[in-house]
């Protein structure tokens, strides 16, 4: 139960590999899919822990070994936060940047081509801020967490 079965480095770096392949995986599929969770992406996140449970801490099921595992991906999550904070760079690669959708009333098509949002979900997004017209739309910006911010012109 408190021996683990191999070292604490291999439990280690296996934990910063998993998420390293998670981060890498869940960063690229794009911030639409990331802010707006739908029950089936929910889903899709708990099976994907399951899948990779084994991959994190091998055939060892002790408990120092699962506490080490999870400290070690809390360390990673706080470090990638500090490099983030720290460097601007690494804040872009890590977060992401924002992406205008809506400018001065004129949709950029292939902005919402490349963020898969369909312009239903746009004007969804307008009508949350009181417009129904995309004329009134100063700018619409998809954010890193995946929502969308609209400027309106004031009349």
């Amino acid at each position: 139960m408190f021996a683990p079965s191999m070292s604490p480095a291999e439990i280690i770096l296996r934990a910063a590999c998993v998420y390293t392949f998670l981060f890498v995986l869940i960063r690229f599929s794009g911030k639409k899919h990331v802010g707006e969770m739908a029950p089936f992406d929910l889903v899709l996140l708990l099976v994907l822990s399951e899948t990779v449970q084994n991959a994190l801490i091998g055939g060892d099921n002790s408990l120092v070994g699962g506490l080490l595992s999870a400290a070690a991906l809390v360390f990673m999550g706080r470090a990638v936060s500090y490099v983030s904070w720290r460097n601007r760079k690494a804040e872009r690669f890590f977060e992401g940047v924002p992406v205008i959708l809506v400018r001065h009333g004129k949709v950029r098509a292939a902005a919402l081509a490349k963020e898969q949002i369909t312009r239903s979900e746009l004007m969804e997004a307008v009508r949350r801020e009181g417009s129904t017209s995309l004329s009134n739309v100063r700018f619409a910006v998809l954010e890193n967490d995946g929502t969308i911010t609209i400027g309106l012109d004031k009349d």
